[in-house]
């Protein structure tokens, strides 16, 4: 199951001193920087209240995704409700039936507010029992990891296991992370030798942290806030796109790249890998905002317009994104969500098509509606 001739990063004489070239990636680090730019001018640019639902759509996609890297599929209503409830946009508390839902959606309001300031153990403890609270009973929560099991990441059926990565022994995690810690504010733009490129040290803190993976689980989810803490320190504001999202469209790739670096210290290719994919959540940020403001001006446009069933068929469709549903809506759908009957259902469906906001596709059976992309 285990090749004990492996040699991962930590075993390596020069660990932690990681090496990489960025002769290759010159014009990538220059198109994040370009995009950082940009999006803080859409941002700014945007009524107060469009501002808010792209930061919130973003902050839930980032929540969502990085517990469907590691297999959890979260409802978006509860990491939404808890969201809103830690920013205190909630004038009551909205329920959240999900304890995973309420720490991811917790978890990342923290990243977001406390950005700033320096990394320490309390944070990175904090951090766990917030987003692993509800397996207190399981795990080991908000302390480093203490089992003498090894810290395997491993695949495969039982008996036939393939070992992926082999962490440090956990009598050497406290000592790993003082390291880690101090090697994390020192980088910071303020501190004594700062890695200049946010993307840069967000990618070389995040192959650190997981090569450590100093917690008994939710190493991924916290290393990718850590990233996020590091992207938002270097542009000096929270960062403004879902990282997690794009991780998660290529996991395998992203599994991979982090597999090779952790058996070298050379992690030119894994410093490559993550600005690669910075560079593409920043441009899926700047299609969230579009399509944001695209809603906006629909509902502006027809607000008083669309009876009330009409409007959250419509919101729920908006919901899913700029693609909407798979498949469009159809009558049977708009039954579902309204609870109108099939003939109101239609004629709904034909007023929307009428205003100019669904335009019809197919015909027969194949009948559905789209969102008209031209409003």
């Amino acid at each position: 199951m285990y090749n004990r001739l492996m040699t991962y990063n930590w075993q390596l004489p020069d660990w932690p001193e990681f090496q990489y070239d960025l002769t290759a990636i010159e014009e990538q680090l220059f198109l994040f920087a370009e995009k950082a730019g940009h999006i803080s001018g859409l941002m700014q640019g945007l009524p107060n209240r469009t501002q808010e639902e792209a930061i919130l759509d973003l902050m839930v996609f980032e929540a969502m995704k990085t517990s469907q890297i590691e297999g959890e599929n979260l409802l978006r209503s509860d990491v939404m409700s808890s969201i809103r409830n830690n920013l205190g946009l909630n004038p009551t508390l909205e329920k959240v039936g999900d304890k995973k839902a309420q720490g991811v959606g917790q978890l990342m309001v923290e990243v977001r507010k406390n950005f700033a300031e320096p990394l320490s153990e309390a944070i990175l403890f904090d951090w766990h029992k917030t987003l692993m609270g509800a397996f207190a009973k399981r795990i080991a929560v908000g302390q480093w990891r203490a089992h003498e099991d090894p810290m395997q990441i491993v695949s495969g059926p039982i008996g036939r296991e393939t070992v992926h990565f082999e962490a440090p022994p956990s009598s050497l995690v406290k000592t790993e992370m003082e390291r880690f810690i101090a090697w994390f504010n020192a980088t910071a733009p303020n501190g004594k030798t700062p890695i200049k490129s946010p993307a840069v040290r967000a990618a070389v803190a995040h192959i650190y942290f997981e090569s450590i993976h100093p917690f008994e689980d939710g190493n991924g989810r916290i290393g990718r806030a850590i990233s996020e803490k590091a992207l938002s320190q270097g542009l000096g504001r929270p960062v403004i796109m879902s990282l997690s999202k794009a991780i998660e469209a290529k996991r395998r790739l992203y599994y991979a790249a982090l597999g090779a670096a952790q058996t070298s210290s050379n992690i030119t290719d894994w410093v490559k890998y993550f600005v690669t994919t910075a560079v593409e959540a920043q441009e899926d940020a700047e299609r969230t905002i579009g399509f944001i403001l695209f809603k906006t001006k629909l509902f502006d446009r027809f607000q008083g317009i669309m009876n009330e069933r009409q409007a959250k068929a419509v919101s729920r469709m908006l919901e899913n994104g700029p693609q909407g549903f798979e498949g469009g809506m159809r009558t049977q759908k708009y039954i579902s969500i309204t609870g109108a009957s099939r003939a109101t259902a239609t004629r709904d469906l034909q007023q929307l098509v009428e205003m100019g906001v669904f335009e019809e596709v197919g015909e027969g059976r194949s009948t559905h509606y789209q969102i008209r992309a031209d409003i």
